[in-house]
């Protein structure tokens, strides 16, 4: 087994969208043929902030824009998760041991017919709108605890 402990956490945001209904949106990734699915999150570009990642990376990856979203709050720290092994070296040009992510939970104003997976960055081939309590059940493994802190920071502002 490598030691990948030197390399260091990818910067990124990540956005916990909630509908008017409470309810969290989730994408299945594009890229695995497994039940993967998570919420919109990204790496910053080149002198972008958390809230300005957050924003793009919503808009990459469903079609929804700043002005269809209210920022509720951001995450109290830093949220941290490791790849498995088997995916270092994959990722991210073998770069980095995993993310270091700064959340926002948002308030999606829009429509359903707003959301857009078929972007140009399309990452996802499928979304829904998902229960809190069953979000974690939907992520894969490595990411599960980050998950779980989300919501149990976010949840009862959802």
């Amino acid at each position: 087994m490598i030691d990948h402990s030197a390399l260091p956490y990818r910067p990124c945001a990540g956005v916990m969208l909630a509908n008017r209904g409470g309810r969290v949106f989730v994408g299945q990734r594009l890229d695995t043929t497994t039940e993967a699915w998570q919420m919109p999150q990204g790496g910053f570009d080149e002198g972008e902030d958390a809230e300005e990642a957050a924003i793009r990376e919503l808009g990459e990856e469903t079609g929804i824009h700043g002005g269809l979203v209210e920022i509720i709050a951001r995450s109290r720290e830093e949220y941290f998760y490791d790849l498995p092994d088997h995916l270092i070296g994959k990722m991210w040009g073998g770069k980095y041991r995993g993310q270091r992510q700064h959340w926002f939970l948002m308030r999606f104003m829009g429509e359903d017919s707003d959301v857009n997976i078929h972007t140009k960055h399309q990452e996802f081939r499928a979304w829904k709108w998902a229960e809190l309590n069953e979000i974690e059940k939907l992520i894969v493994p490595f990411k599960r605890v980050l998950y779980r802190g989300l919501v149990e920071e976010f949840g009862p502002l959802v």
